[in-house]
């Protein structure tokens, strides 16, 4: 497999990476929510080629102006300066780790994280819990007070990791719910690649959180976003007497892993680059050939998997998605247990668009489910 096979487009010229890249990051798009306009301008003026390694060493560039302006900085804008930097740097390393540059990236994007975690009033444990050998990090944001919580597990997708949502746990922290935030597996930090039975590794974590004692263990959820939706499903069969709920959102079931879905999305140019490598990080494989034979193993119709009983389920998606087709979330309405769904006729991936964005749809959508779920358990169990 080369960058040249005709089964996958192009990639972008030099000029048109460069034009591309500024005018996503200009107009608030993904990736580079963060950046500051004026960084990507900087960043992209000093690439000179399509070598991974040079858009890691541009970026760091950039990420280290911005960490020594917030070391000079005043305290107040520190948090905000330290903030663009993890950005600057997380361009670094996207979309995946496929180099040593881009490694470094992603070294420097997690600790100029933590410095700006650091000054938000909701405090970021890291949790580094013993598995197979190796070790599952992810970090924890629990309500303030005391007594014991509701935990909702959060894993990302393909290039949304951990620190995306341990930021958006913050919007939970109201409600009265942690939040621990973890990769999925073949991304980020994650100890093994996407495969059938990869779901323990969420199996490992709520065996963790049963031994916390500021965790409520009967009142646990899990919850995916865009790829990671697929691994909310297969751990609400494999949860599914430990779980209160599972929502995937924007997931793939079944079509998205199979090759007539997988090369028309890479034949497009719609991600920003390097689709292909990405994807195939997750599996830990290489060639395309190899990338379409491993995906439809990952089927959740395989041993009828998909009919199984789950724990209570929210599905998520829009209905003119792109990158996971609506038909899998359809699918899973159609099989198993039933379940709640919510889709946005005229949304795009994980239903954002016409006026839904991620603020609104956990206000609006995700927080009242949790919420409607551990109202019920109350109910049956006389909790507070």
């Amino acid at each position: 497999m080369t960058l040249l096979d005709p089964r996958i487009a192009p990639p972008r010229t030099l000029d048109e990476l460069r034009q591309e890249t500024v005018k996503r990051i200009t107009s608030g798009g993904y990736p580079g929510r963060g950046v500051r306009p004026v960084d990507a301008q900087t960043a992209m003026a000093a690439l000179t080629s399509l070598d991974p390694e040079d858009w890691a060493k541009v970026w760091m560039a950039v990420g280290d102006r911005v960490v020594d302006e917030a070391d000079r900085a005043v305290p107040d804008a520190q948090g905000t300066l330290f903030q663009s930097a993890y950005a600057a740097y997380t361009m670094g390393r996207f979309p995946t780790i496929a180099t040593p540059g881009k490694q470094a990236s992603y070294e420097k994007a997690i600790s100029a994280y933590m410095r700006y975690a650091a000054l938000l009033p909701q405090r970021l444990e890291v949790v580094r819990i013993p598995f197979e050998g190796s070790e599952i990090i992810g970090y924890l944001r629990k309500p303030d007070g005391p007594g014991q919580f509701p935990l909702m597990v959060q894993c990302g997708g393909l290039d949304f990791w951990k620190e995306n949502v341990a930021d958006e746990a913050l919007s939970y922290m109201p409600h009265g719910i942690g939040v621990f935030a973890m990769d999925m597996p073949g991304t980020g930090q994650s100890p093994i690649k996407g495969d059938v039975g990869s779901e323990r590794v969420f199996s490992r974590v709520f065996d963790w959180a049963e031994t916390r004692p500021d965790v409520d263990s009967t009142r646990m959820f899990m919850r995916g976003v865009s790829w990671g939706g697929h691994w909310a499903t297969r751990v609400a069969i494999a949860e599914k007497g430990r779980l209160l709920g599972a929502i995937n959102h924007g997931g793939a079931v079944h079509y998205f892993f199979q090759p007539e879905w997988q090369l028309k999305a890479l034949g497009t140019r719609e991600y920003l680059l390097d689709l292909f490598g990405a994807r195939a990080n997750v599996f830990g494989v290489t060639t395309l050939d190899e990338f379409l034979a491993y995906g439809p193993r990952m089927s959740l119709l395989n041993d009828d998997r998909i009919d199984l009983p789950c724990a209570p389920m929210l599905v998520m998606n829009g209905a003119k998605d792109s990158q996971v087709p609506i038909a899998d979330q359809l699918l899973l309405l159609q099989r198993g247990d039933a379940k709640e769904a919510w889709i946005n006729p005229r949304g795009a991936h994980m239903g954002f668009g016409a006026g839904w964005g991620p603020d609104r749809t956990i206000r609006d959508i995700i927080a009242p489910w949790l919420l409607k779920k551990l109202a019920q358990h109350a109910a049956e169990h006389g909790h507070g």
